[in-house]
């Protein structure tokens, strides 16, 4: 009965369903598990032609430094006479064997040897994800495993140079296996702190959790491997373990944005020499100190993949160098449970997934601030897995049962097939912000990416604006050079639709969905749909119908916001350099502004928000045209974009009318929330709430305990003394 609550098969209504609906849910099990699998293969093999598909100059550019002119590995001289080989002398010692022979093919043996290992590493993960786990989840985890290491940076540059950062990252973690002994684990630590000898952090975790011969073997093994090298090459092992001290000062410099360490960090904000060191020793003390204390407890709790991934990450930060195809750790730590909440739980594995994937302009502009935490992100996510996430142990009740996110059933449409997409629920509760920042964020840069790559061949959206101007024509509307000219010879209101067109296009749809979000999180979820729809459709249009605006058409008109175009370059200009500058078909300036129109008309309480709001798609179809970056029809284009992804929203979903907003309970704290005093026409103030008495039929009972079991890992326990605060549900909710 517990395997059948926890795989979620169980029916809503408390009663066995029946077989049909037990054969429609297998069936559905089977298509997603499909699914995964041709999606984790496709990536597979797209990874591996990437490789194969580069000149034989380009691919394995870090292996074909390890290999002398006869095929062996270049032991002639040193190692490290180029700074280029970054591993270790065993490194170099378990590479030696290679030769002329293997060489003919070393980039296919190569390249499928790695994605071999990147394989069994994930089916190795997901056969020890921290238990009880459902039969489905278990099923799923091997290709969603295969899937994310693929995607990950880090397999793509180990990919790309040719690296063996998959080989220890192997090694330890076999060692979570049921069936590893304790020697066996100490040997695998052992060879892999050989190949990278920060990883000898796993022998400490061995003797915190108690398991101390397995430590210790884990050291002998070490030691074994290192002097075997060695006595194999004295010149080299010298020169790695004396000179550059453990690696410092090999490859790229270490100042540089790809060494994602503490030592790296500090040194790319200004510090060197002895204060630089000194400062780098607190820092790598306090790291280790908490992330390996935090890593034994999640051990004993037995979340020993969490525990790898903890351990993994603190490596990552005190090493001297973490260059991007060490970072394997990172993207382990998914595995960690946060939060007691079912909304909550997507966050921190959509945070590390991100930040694993995509690069630093992806996640964070490149501007003040927001750049260094981007250009630092990796970094950043190894410390908060390391020091910070509060990881929820097994012993927590909100382990299997976090609370559920209140959900409204499908409402039936007009027509007997809307919606279509009937199981989806509607939630009715506030978004995570986090996951809402992420989301926009990586969808904007999406969006970005797309219209930057859309065809911008000239002679072809030329010709596409010329369709446009000779349809005006015959309707009757081609007012743009008359308007475009009235704008040009008017300064102030030259001046001010200049102003209105760089500012109003983001500003004006980001503070509604801001204030949405904070006043009407239901309708912010309502609204928030169609506009992504919109806006997907709009990059089909730039895709297919590349258009070019008035301004680069070369018939006289006068680009007032960007100056003087030369045609021979369309690109001149501080903002035309941004972007695709044949994307005029649809306007999502329109689009947007009468999407906020819309929304504006449906919350405003007042009759003059209502009519502002309406009129601001009309000003800015006003603008877009007067200062020659629209057409009149690319207006028309960006309405009939809108008005699809509202249609959208409702075939697939059922959501057309906006929601009642009484279910969504209240966006403060109990004490700080707003109360409507008694008494007609009076004045809302922001009060604490009330305290219930002793006496109140519905008071609470107080200092109810949690269960124990184990202690809180360290660095997350609550001060003594202060309560939880308590969510206040609100009218409706469930």
């Amino acid at each position: 009965m517990t395997n059948v609550e926890r795989s979620g098969l169980r029916s809503t209504s408390g009663t066995r369903a029946g077989p049909g609906a037990a054969r429609t849910r297998t069936s559905r099990s089977l298509l997603t598990l499909g699914a995964l699998w041709l999606l984790a293969g496709l990536l597979a093999v797209r990874q591996a032609a990437a490789v194969l598909r580069l000149p034989p100059d380009e691919r394995l550019t870090d292996l074909e430094t390890w290999i002398g002119e006869r095929g062996v590995l270049h032991v002639s001289g040193s190692l490290y006479d180029g700074d280029a080989f970054t591993g270790t002398p065993f490194s170099g010692l378990v590479l030696k064997p290679l030769t002329r022979s293997a060489e003919q093919s070393l980039g296919y043996a190569w390249t499928f040897g790695t994605l071999l290992l990147v394989v069994v590493l994930a089916f190795v993960a997901a056969r020890c994800l921290p238990g009880p786990v459902s039969r489905r989840t278990s099923l799923l985890a091997a290709p969603v495993a295969i899937s994310l290491l693929v995607l990950s940076l880090p397999v793509r540059n180990t990919f790309t140079l040719g690296q063996t950062s998959v080989i220890p990252v192997l090694l330890v973690v076999l060692t979570v296996l049921p069936r590893t002994s304790g020697r066996q684990a100490g040997v695998l630590i052992g060879v892999a702190a050989a190949l990278q000898p920060a990883l000898l952090l796993f022998a400490v975790v061995l003797w915190l959790v108690g398991q101390r011969r397995a430590a210790a073997v884990a050291g002998a093994t070490f030691a074994a491997c290192s002097a075997l090298a060695w006595a194999a090459m004295p010149h080299d092992s010298w020169t790695y373990w004396g000179h550059h001290i453990g690696g410092a000062g090999l490859g790229a410099p270490a100042d540089g944005l790809a060494n994602q360490s503490l030592h790296g960090l500090l040194l790319r904000i200004g510090l060197s020499g002895p204060v630089e060191l000194a400062l780098l020793a607190v820092l790598a003390v306090t790291v280790a100190v908490v992330g390996l204390r935090r890593a034994a407890y999640y051990a004993k709790d037995g979340q020993l993949l969490l525990a790898a991934a903890i351990t993994g990450s603190v490596a990552l930060a005190i090493s001297p160098t973490s260059w991007q195809y060490q970072q394997l750790w990172i993207l382990l730590a998914v595995v960690g449970r946060v939060g007691k909440r079912a909304s909550d739980r997507l966050v921190w594995p959509v945070l590390v997934v991100l930040v694993m994937t995509l690069n630093r302009t992806a996640l964070l502009p490149d501007i003040d601030i927001l750049g260094h935490i981007g250009y630092n992100a990796p970094l950043l996510a190894a410390l908060a897995a390391a020091c910070l996430v509060p990881f929820l142990s097994r012993t927590s009740p909100a382990w299997d049962n976090p609370a559920p996110t209140p959900v409204a059933e499908p409402v039936k449409g007009r027509f007997a097939w809307v919606p279509l997409l009937r199981f989806v629920r509607r939630p009715l509760s506030r978004p995570n912000l986090m996951l809402e920042l992420m989301f926009i964020r990586i969808g904007y840069f999406g969006y970005s990416y797309i219209r930057a790559h859309a065809p911008d061949s000239r002679s072809l959206a030329e010709s596409h604006g010329h369709q446009i101007l000779t349809a005006e024509k015959w309707l009757g509307i081609d007012i743009e050079h008359w308007f475009n000219s009235v704008v040009a010879d008017t300064p102030w209101l030259r001046d001010s639709m200049n102003w209105y067109y760089s500012t109003f296009h983001f500003l004006v749809p980001l503070s509604l969905l801001a204030w949405l979000y904070l006043r009407r999180p239901l309708t912010y979820r309502w609204a928030r749909t169609p506009l992504a729809f919109a806006t997907m459709l709009a990059l089909v249009g730039f895709w297919l119908y590349p258009t070019a605006p008035p301004r680069l058409m070369g018939l006289g008109f006068v680009d007032t916001a960007h100056g003087p175009q030369d045609l021979e370059n369309p690109d001149f200009g501080a903002l035309t350099k941004l972007s695709n500058q044949y994307a005029a078909m649809p306007s999502l300036h329109v689009g947007w502004s009468l999407w906020c129109g819309v929304v504006i008309a449906m919350v405003a309480p007042k009759l003059w928000m209502k009519v502002l709001g309406l009129m601001y798609p009309l000003m800015t179809t006003a603008v877009i045209v007067g200062t020659a970056n629209h057409w009149v029809l690319d207006a028309v284009g960006g309405a009939v974009v809108v008005s699809a992804g509202f249609g959208l929203q409702y075939v697939l979903f059922g959501f057309g009318k906006r929601p009642a907003e009484e279910a969504a309970g209240p966006l403060w704290p109990p004490r700080f929330r707003r109360r409507e005093p008694e008494g007609a026409g009076a004045v809302a103030a922001l009060v604490p709430a009330p305290a219930k008495g002793p006496d109140a039929q519905d008071a609470e009972p107080t200092g109810t305990a949690e269960p124990t079991g184990t202690a809180e890992p360290p660095g997350t326990a609550e001060p003594p003394g202060v309560a939880e605060p308590t969510e206040v549900a609100g009218p409706g909710s469930r």
